[in-house]
């Protein structure tokens, strides 16, 4: 079973920059599908970015394109999310999720291995 964590999330006035982690350990991501999903007080978790290790393709929620910036890095094991102009809406935890295989889902039940999540906070 992969363990994953992230790091990097902090207090940031909007329209600034976040850079978020998430490092595997206990199985190497180059088979997996990851994504970045977030949850907002009162709310349910909703995707922000799912993107297929191997292949390379992304996906990103409507509310987050070209603003945030998901990458890889193969030796390190791990997966960052780039979050540029942030806004106030944007608060929320945010989780990095993982799961076997190439296929990438929008849906967070298709993700087997959760990290423990960190939070990202938006002042306007």
């Amino acid at each position: 079973q992969v363990q994953l964590v992230e790091s990097g999330g902090g207090l940031v006035q909007a329209g600034g920059s976040l850079r978020l982690s998430c490092a595997a350990s206990g199985r190497s991501l180059s088979t997996n599908a990851m994504g970045w999903f977030r949850q907002a007080p009162g709310k349910e978790r909703e995707f922000v970015v799912v993107m297929s290790w191997s292949v390379g393709s992304t996906y990103y929620a409507d509310s987050v394109k070209g603003r945030f910036t998901i990458s890889r890095d193969n030796a390190a094991n791990t997966v960052y999310l780039q979050m540029n102009n942030l806004k106030p809406e944007d608060t929320a935890v945010y989780y990095c999720a993982a799961r076997r295989g190439a296929a990438i889902y929008r849906g967070s039940n298709f993700y087997d291995a959760w990290g423990q999540g960190t939070q990202v906070t938006v002042s306007s």
